[in-house]
């Protein structure tokens, strides 16, 4: 009777085993079958279940960062305030100066004459609301792109290169390339400095990061695009605009953590580049990608 019951439980174990590993490759299958759909290059990482299932589509590509950089950005500048070098309510003066016309900033938008703002506050502007002008004025303080790649080297991070602030890349469409990831790397950030794990940042800094990636108003129509009304998605976008001569988009971007209802949550790093689409398809490519980890991982979660 014992050995009845072991070899029916193996035989249990061993069907539960093979039908997991069928649901996770058909998740795997139905992803790269809608990153095949478009005319783009598509890379994606997603990593959920506590890290037992993954997800990888040309997950080791250099990808343009565009502005995804910005949340690594900021969680130096958070490193930089926890060693005591800044602090969230510092005060920095913005001059007319450094307004610099033709690139995205709701800051300039504001405050045509210039202003003084907290780090706090440009970190919002720039996480939240993707703001340039704050986001190249937080490098300076900081030192320079160099020191935030500087910054991810030290801590053992692989596969980032961030070279040049948002003046240049903006202004140049060939320089936005030295600004790169891949999208497995993208995901062991977001993974690394969600659960602190390192203790990279103090517990004040964390909660103020996700805090911020939560509030972020660009990209609706991404990772957020075809999820449930009300998900909670702290992420940060990307997004390099067209080339005017080729037609060509260079990157289309969203990473971040999705929250399901179940208290779970899974990491996700989408990358477009190449794109002979226009935004529109880009953004439906990367919300049909979200939309089918979230209904995954529901699933197994619940």
């Amino acid at each position: 009777m014992t050995r009845l019951v072991c070899r029916t439980t193996l035989i249990v174990l061993l069907i539960s085993s093979q039908a997991y590993t069928q649901s996770i490759d058909s998740l795997r299958h139905h992803i790269k079958k809608i990153a095949a759909s478009t005319n783009a290059v598509v890379g994606v990482s997603i990593v959920g279940n506590n890290g037992v299932d993954t997800i990888a589509v040309n997950a080791k590509r250099h990808f343009p960062m565009q502005s995804v950089f910005k949340f690594h950005i900021a969680v130096t500048m958070l490193s930089e305030i926890d060693k005591g070098n800044f602090s969230l309510d510092q005060k920095i003066k913005i001059q007319k100066k450094d307004l610099v016309p033709g690139i995205y900033s709701p800051i300039r938008e504001k405050y045509p004459e210039g202003t003084t703002l907290t780090i706090a506050e440009i970190l919002k502007y720039m996480v939240s609301q993707s703001d340039n002008i704050g986001c190249d004025v937080l490098l300076r303080l900081l030192g320079g792109p160099q020191f935030v790649e500087n910054y991810f080297l030290n801590n053992k991070f692989k596969d980032i290169s961030i070279k040049i602030n948002e003046e240049v890349m903006q202004n140049n469409w060939d320089l936005q390339f030295q600004n790169w990831t891949t999208p497995m790397a993208a995901n062991q950030v977001l993974a690394s400095f969600y659960s602190n794990s390192q203790k990279l940042l103090s517990k004040k800094s964390h909660d103020f990061i996700w805090k911020i990636m939560r509030e972020t108003s660009t990209g609706l129509d991404q990772l957020k695009g075809k999820l449930p009304e009300g998900t909670v998605v702290a992420h940060k976008t990307g997004w390099s605009g067209r080339n005017k001569t080729t037609g060509i988009t260079a990157a289309v971007n969203d990473v971040g953590v999705v929250f399901l209802p179940t208290g779970e949550h899974f990491f996700i790093s989408i990358f477009i580049t190449d794109s002979k689409e226009d935004k529109t398809a880009d953004a439906k490519i990367i919300a049909a990608i979200a939309k089918a980890a979230w209904d995954y991982f529901l699933v197994k979660t619940k």
